[in-house]
């Protein structure tokens, strides 16, 4: 007998554009994209045409027997809008394994230079990179890490850059110095010549909610990195591919890294797909030594799945919907401030483009959060499918315990229409969750922010008709 910790969760029927239907007739507003994935919405005959015929002509060539337009075209376009010398891409199938390639492709870059020392990661506190085991041991959710202590990949970890709630003793306006002076001193302590990358997202977003670093921060890991030797890696996953505002999420900080991972947005949810693309410099020594990147599996460059993200990214650039997210991000971003910036328990509206994070407090002037016997984020994920809103709940950004977040992710080509009725349906949905709980304690008012600090225990976790369901960003 199998048990199957998701039974209780509505039975997903039908979808068109930002809604979806499940079993019963119910209809949602889809204003998370899923996890941050459906960049093009729900039903979209363009993209499912597309899958069909690629079907029909042949599901799947294997990479090692055969080339595919697809898998070409979708190379093009991916090197074409990353820019730079963003000139090579490996695929997969789903983030996890794309962060997991861009990790072997450090070391192996550094071996092909004979560099073998190289074998080390940094990485941050509150971040999330994959269920894969090499991505689990970079990411900053102990708790999820902890079945699998003693068989992960030794990894230091600095504070989180989040200038809402800041390093002990340091002011929001110094974050962006002091974490990056914390990058150089843990480069400095562990020898330079023993580290082979430095990863992180550009815009946090499982573990944290949206959260951007302040102004400078990338540029000065750019420097950093290019003086030590040390790879820079880009976790985009869950923000790239447009969901900023810009085709890179990098690209608001006018910083090139050197690899960066992408998945979600990139087929918009239609089928699996990853990819980890890489600069010349990193490709040049490995095709030199190895003759190509020794990473993927049997289905990586899949001809269907490339199919379908050839036909999501065509619709994108055709109907320009990377500006679109800029200019319509801002007015969802000014629809959220109007609705809720003065909301008694909203803390901090944050985010860029169509990836913006509200974080709930117990007490705005504190910044006290929720004690976690509230489970404040998961009762507002509970309470808006109950008003027929899908929202993306997040938990532990504090201290890895408290805190409670809901990121808004909607697909790109939301109406400003659609925008307002999320705006509207999540204030209601916040203020019924909250009025749902009848507080008993509240946790101490100053966050843990060591190194050394635990992860969440149900980080993305959602409460769905009573059972707890945990989540996760990456596939």
């Amino acid at each position: 007998m199998i048990i199957d910790p998701l039974s209780t969760l509505p039975r997903i029927a039908s979808g068109r554009g930002i809604h979806v239907w499940d079993s019963d007739g119910k209809r949602y507003i889809d204003a998370s994209g899923g996890p941050a994935a459906f960049s093009i919405g729900h039903g979209n005959r363009e993209v499912n045409d597309a899958i069909k015929k690629q079907l029909d002509d042949i599901a799947f060539g294997y990479r090692f027997h055969f080339r595919s337009d697809a898998a070409e075209e979708l190379t093009e376009i991916i090197t074409r809008r990353a820019g730079g010398d963003l000139g090579h891409v490996i695929f997969t199938t789903g983030g996890s394994e794309a962060v997991e390639s861009c990790l072997k492709l450090a070391l192996q870059y550094h071996q092909a230079r004979g560099e073998t020392s190289r074998v080390r990661f940094i990485s941050r506190e509150r971040s999330w990179h994959g269920n894969t085991l090499g991505a689990l041991s970079v990411s900053g959710f102990h708790q999820r890490q902890r079945p699998y202590r003693g068989s992960l990949i030794e990894t230091s970890r600095l504070s989180p850059v989040n200038a809402y709630r800041p390093p002990a003793g340091v002011a929001a306006g110094d974050v962006a110095e002091h974490c990056a002076a914390e990058l150089e001193n843990e480069i400095a302590r562990l020898g330079a010549e023993n580290v082979a990358a430095f990863i992180f997202e550009p815009v946090v977003g499982a573990a944290g909610g949206a959260v951007p670093a302040p102004d400078g921060y990338a540029r000065r890991i750019r420097e950093i990195c290019d003086r030590t030797g040390v790879l820079m890696i880009a976790d985009e996953v869950m923000c790239g591919v447009g969901r900023c505002g810009t085709w890179r999420a990098l690209e608001h900080d006018g910083v090139e890294p050197d690899i960066m991972s992408i998945a979600k947005g990139l087929s918009g949810g239609y089928l699996p797909l990853g990819a980890a693309v890489f600069s010349r410099q990193v490709a040049e020594p490995i095709y030199a030594v190895d003759g190509l990147p020794i990473t993927g599996h049997t289905f990586t460059a899949h001809t269907t799945c490339c199919a379908a993200a050839v036909a999501v990214q065509r619709i994108i650039e055709r109907d320009d919907l990377v500006a679109r997210v800029a200019a319509n991000g801002e007015l969802l971003r000014a629809r959220l401030e109007e609705s809720l910036g003065q909301h008694p328990h909203v803390g901090d509206i944050r985010g860029r483009g169509f990836f913006q994070g509200v974080e709930i407090v117990e007490d705005r002037e504190t910044a006290e959060p929720f004690s976690p016997d509230a489970r404040m984020f998961q009762r507002i994920m509970r309470t808006g499918f109950d008003n027929g809103l899908i929202v993306y709940p997040t938990g532990g950004n504090v201290d890895g315990i408290r805190g409670d977040q809901i990121i808004i992710a909607p697909p790109y080509n939301a109406t400003t229409d659609e925008l307002d009725t999320i705006v509207d349906l999540l204030r209601g949905t916040i203020d019924e969750a909250i009025a749902s709980f009848a507080p008993r304690t509240v946790a101490p008012a100053s966050p843990a922010r060591s190194k050394t600090s635990s992860g969440s225990a149900t980080p993305d976790a959602t409460v769905l008709r009573g059972r707890v369901v945990g989540g996760s960003a990456h596939d």
